[in-house]
């Protein structure tokens, strides 16, 4: 079949928009039966730069339109598949849209950009809640060829092609503007593409002026990385043949059959080696909806507090977020645990920070919830991570013996490696009413949210102003330290906090009428340890 790729000129001056359109519409008009497939740029219904979203929307509104009718009367003419991108209107809003046009002219389907940048999330304000859900590479097969697809941002998104190469498809089309990037990494990633998806890459992008080493580079590349066609910053076509159902085999290691190179690195994938993802990840705390539910310390209400059953089973039931306390040993280890001293939860004795992690070990810290627990050890941070990272938002509760001096700062240190050992650093936040560790944490990791928890007698008002001190996010009001002065303070401080963007914590409620007025009442995240019976109101809420 003949592969032809469309490369206009661009501009950055939006009254050049009629112009540009014209042409678009001219080169679909000069497109000939001899052509099999035909694929357009990234926002072809908005051909010059849109600096607004206001423009974005009056492009959308004047060429999306006549530019469909055009592509799909293309389509009929040339009896060729037809790739259209732009702005396209769904049932939630405007999306970054390729569609799939067949030989007959009808609409084969669409695959709506997965990576927004910030113009198109910010400026064009297009729907991105879709962008945040699990899914699967989408591939169509039109006229017996399984096309595979990626956007411009998408392209960079290199971890994705081992995931598209498993759905096996023919041709990946990619619709792109890439205006910053010279031609030679335009060209290497997409050699990169075609050679790890094992298929035929038709990437169309818009030109930037003849003298222009960006941008550009529409070009048709074959399965084994070879260039058939590359356009630079021409304006025009390029065409080439191809076989969309030829594949590249390599050899699969030394003395080994060939295989296309996907199979290959399969045979030897480690998946644990890598970043948390998957459909088990939930989104990061900046994302994460409000209001939430926060189990404390775990599940605590049927298995051992601060513990993985804990943790685990809030998780399993959807909780937003879990709340731990860190100590560090005497050997420096950090682990889970709420109070300083042993005797309450475990068969130990004495203080945590006077004991090593090897003695602790020799310890039960499950039997005195139940004998169902008998033989549960304690539990480090970077066991939880290993199990949890990314599952949930964690409000990571720092404890020192002295409420008022600073961590030794070796052991925060150690705590925030470990977070980024696991990369969940978007996925957790730290909390602490100590004013010396909340500038600590400011210092050492100021990208890590910070919650401000409350301090002795003082008022809730006044936690609003350590958050404002020490860049906190969030405040953690403390259920015995309101309600003191007058009635109705609590209300104040939830409102000084949400007039300056800061969210609320309330420690704790585990009475589900009590979770109600909380709510009702603006709290944003309610921590408990009875998670199911209140987390059922805030979904009933929801309902």
């Amino acid at each position: 079949m003949k592969a032809c790729v469309v490369q206009p000129a661009y501009s950055y001056d939006y009254e050049h928009s009629d112009a540009l359109f014209e042409w678009e519409m001219n080169m679909l008009d000069s497109c000939d039966e001899s052509m099999d497939l035909i694929v357009f740029p990234e926002y072809s219904n908005v051909p010059a730069l849109a600096k607004t979203k206001e423009q974005a929307l009056a492009s959308y509104e004047k060429y999306a339109a006549p530019l469909m009718k055009k592509a799909c009367e293309t389509a009929r003419r040339c009896q060729a598949t037809v790739f259209i991108n732009g702005l396209y209107m769904t049932e939630t809003g405007l999306r970054n849209t390729t569609t799939a046009i067949s030989k007959t002219g009808e609409i084969a389907g669409h695959y709506f950009k997965q990576h927004l940048v910030p113009s198109e999330m910010y400026t064009y304000e297009l729907d991105k809640a879709y962008t945040y859900e699990p899914s699967e590479p989408t591939i169509l097969e039109v006229d017996g060829v399984r096309y595979g697809f990626l956007v411009c941002y998408d392209m960079y998104f290199y971890e994705s092609f081992a995931n598209i190469a498993r759905h096996d498809p023919d041709v990946m089309i990619v619709c792109a503007y890439q205006r910053s990037d010279t031609h030679a990494a335009l060209e290497m990633m997409s050699r990169f593409c075609a050679y790890n998806c094992n298929s035929y890459v038709i990437r169309s992008s818009v030109s930037l002026g003849a003298d222009s080493p960006v941008g550009g580079s529409s070009m048709i590349v074959a399965p084994d990385s070879t260039v058939l066609c590359e356009l630079g910053n021409t304006v025009g076509c390029g065409t080439a043949e191809i076989d969309p159902h030829k594949r590249y085999l390599k050899p699969a290691g030394f003395g080994n059959p060939d295989a296309p190179h996907h199979h290959y690195i399969e045979n030897g994938r480690r998946p644990w080696k890598y970043r948390p993802a998957g459909p088990a990840i939930v989104l990061p705390d900046d994302l994460m909806p409000y209001p939430r539910m926060c189990a404390h310390r775990g599940f605590s209400t049927i298995a051992p507090e601060n513990s993985l059953p804990a943790f685990g089973a809030a998780v399993a039931l959807g909780a937003h977020e879990i709340e731990f306390d860190l100590w560090a040993s005497k050997d420096g280890e950090i682990i889970s645990l709420h109070d300083d001293c042993l005797d309450r939860v475990s068969t130990g004795s004495g203080f945590i920070y006077d004991l090593t992690y090897e003695e602790l070990k020799q310890f039960d810290f499950g039997i005195k919830h139940g004998t169902e627990f008998e033989g549960l050890g304690v539990l480090r941070l970077e066991e939880l991570l290993e199990k949890l990272a990314g599952h949930t938002v964690m409000n990571v509760h720092i404890k020192h013996v002295n409420d008022t001096d600073p961590l030794p700062e070796a052991t925060l240190q150690k705590i925030i490696d470990h977070i980024d050992r696991y990369d969940c650093r978007k996925w957790c936040y730290f909390m602490s009413g100590n004013p010396a560790i909340l500038e600590q944490l400011q210092r050492l990791a100021p990208d890590i949210d910070r919650c401000a928890g409350a301090d002795g007698n003082a008022p809730c008002e006044d936690l609003v102003d350590k958050a404002l001190k020490y860049g906190c996010t969030k405040i953690q009001l403390f259920k015995p330290f309101f309600g003191h002065n007058e009635p109705d303070y609590l209300e104040k401080a939830v409102a000084k906090a949400h007039a300056n963007g800061i969210r609320c914590n309330i420690f704790w409620s585990d009475d589900p009428e009590e979770t109600k007025r909380y709510l009702e009442m603006g709290i944003d995240t309610i921590l408990t340890n009875d998670f199911q019976r209140n987390a059922n109101v805030l979904h009933n809420m929801k309902k």
